[in-house]
């Protein structure tokens, strides 16, 4: 591998875990406020549906926050191995799982408070708003611009 190739491949992990850096923040801050949930006084008062989109937001975060924080202990491991590019592949791979279990649980969140202080269907159309709002955003951009770039 040249040197070109070597800069690149530093570059490209650099810009990785500067946004894993940005974005796990805001997941740690969603998984604290969801841990201490459940021992709020308010809580013995949600219904079934309010614990399953509970349930489904802690899951999502603590998964989220698996898979972005993945491509750390990866790069740890595995750093002398001289295989960066697939490092990046992997990690890549990780990081975009990660936002997904992150949209999900975001998502469940939403909905479980917008449960808890409305009636149907106002929870369920905001879930739905904010998920189309994070699919057009976080992946149909990106991917319209790479399908416009390939054509």
């Amino acid at each position: 591998m040249g040197d070109d190739e070597e800069s690149r491949l530093d570059r490209e992990l650099i810009e990785l875990l500067n946004e894993l850096r940005v974005t796990l923040p805001g997941v740690q801050v969603l998984f604290a406020f969801l841990l201490t949930v459940p021992f709020s006084q308010r809580f013995e008062l949600v219904n079934d549906l309010q614990k399953y989109a509970y349930l489904v937001a802690l899951v999502g975060t603590a998964a989220g926050s698996a898979l972005l924080i993945a491509p750390t202990p990866y790069h740890r491991i595995r750093w002398r191995d001289r295989d960066k590019e697939q490092l990046l592949r992997t990690s890549n791979r990780l990081a975009i799982a990660g936002t997904v279990a992150l949209a999900l649980a975001m998502t469940s969140a939403v909905f479980l408070v917008a449960d808890f202080l409305f009636h149907a269907p106002l929870p369920a159309v905001l879930a739905g708003l904010l998920a189309g709002l994070i699919a057009w955003l976080w992946y149909g951009l990106p991917l319209v611009r790479d399908l416009r770039d390939r054509g």
